[in-house]
């Protein structure tokens, strides 16, 4: 029997993974299937399950995938080179654009399939934490909140803002804002008639910089 390349395996993998994909912009994470997987990629079951063991570990596969494709750490570090010399409030514009920036791009594919993996979290914490188990890189936003919050701390110990709150709370406050403002926008796509309609990222995102600056003491 011929031996079959690397090159072939890479490529049957990527393309359940980009079926699973697909089949999760339609339907909740949750409620995604083998079946579905298999009826996207149009192979036999038993072919599904030699490069993959379960479902889970297919949605792993892809949820790594994502994280490569949709990167914006670099993008992220960009922000933060000048901290030295530039003005907290110009630094904290363009935090809040590449927000607005992504999650308008994003929002009926990353941003939706990361809001449908934080319900199934509420609803099935062991079977997430399984999916999640072999993922150790770090996320966007994991990296952006983590950049922030170095930025603010340092700025408050150089007096260049006198934040009425705890840093930790307003992180904690500005990352809990933006899973709001992601649930909301993505409703407001899918229900278009509905009174959840008429969200809109940028505008949002706007409104909460103005709070965290204020918070800030900027």
């Amino acid at each position: 029997m011929p031996r079959v390349s690397e090159e072939y395996l890479k490529a049957r993998r990527q393309e359940i993974v980009d079926a699973a994909h697909r089949v999760c912009l339609r339907k909740p994470v949750s409620m995604v299937t083998m079946s579905d997987i298999i009826a996207e990629t149009g192979m036999a079951q038993g072919n599904i399950y030699r490069y993959y063991s379960d479902l889970d570990d297919i949605l792993r596969a892809m949820l790594l995938d994502m994280r490569q494709n949709y990167s914006i750490i670099e993008e992220t570090d960009r922000i933060f080179e000048n901290v030295e010399t530039e003005p907290v409030r110009d630094i904290m514009d363009k935090i809040f654009a590449l927000l607005a920036d992504k999650m308008e791009e994003h929002l009926m594919d990353i941003q939706k399939i990361n809001f449908d993996l934080s319900v199934m979290s509420i609803n099935e914490p062991e079977r997430t934490a399984k999916i999640l188990g072999g993922i150790t890189s770090e996320g966007n936003l994991e990296h952006l909140v983590k950049r922030t919050a170095e930025l603010m701390g340092k700025a408050a110990g150089e007096g260049q803002i006198q934040p009425r709150e705890p840093i930790e709370d307003i992180i904690k406050f500005l990352a809990s804002s933006y899973s709001g403002i992601q649930m909301n926008c993505i409703i407001s796509a899918c229900y278009s008639e509905s009174p959840m309609a008429g969200y809109e990222p940028r505008k949002l995102f706007a409104v909460l910089e103005e709070t965290v600056l204020y918070l800030l003491g900027v």
